[in-house]
């Protein structure tokens, strides 16, 4: 029984850490809202998304504690990254420059 205490333990510090880092990043930018994505035996990752369009991501090392680490943060949870909660977010040169280097084949160098 220790060893799932231990293993209990664990998974609440690191909710507990995901929850703060999405607190600051909320704070930070207005607010903010996210989504949770299964991504296998990765875990899952937690998109977030600022009042002022900044958006970012973590990953936690089960769905399950991603899911507590969003409740304890008291963010808005959106079941899919859908056309409404993606047209929250603003991109910028950074973004369109990677996105068009991924798709002509990678980033250039130099």
């Amino acid at each position: 029984m220790a060893d799932t205490q231990a293993v209990d333990a664990k998974a609440e510090r690191r909710a507990a850490k995901l929850a703060r880092q999405i607190g600051a990043f909320s704070k930070a930018h207005g607010g903010a809202e996210g989504q949770v994505a299964y991504l296998g035996e990765r875990g899952a990752r937690i998109v977030l998304v600022g009042e002022d369009g900044s958006w970012g991501d973590l990953v936690a090392p089960t769905y399950a504690i991603a899911e507590q680490a969003v409740r304890q943060a008291g963010i808005t949870v959106h079941e899919e990254f859908d056309g409404e909660f993606a047209a929250k977010v603003t991109t910028g040169p950074y973004e369109w420059s990677r996105m068009a280097g991924i798709q002509v084949g990678g980033p250039k160098n130099g």
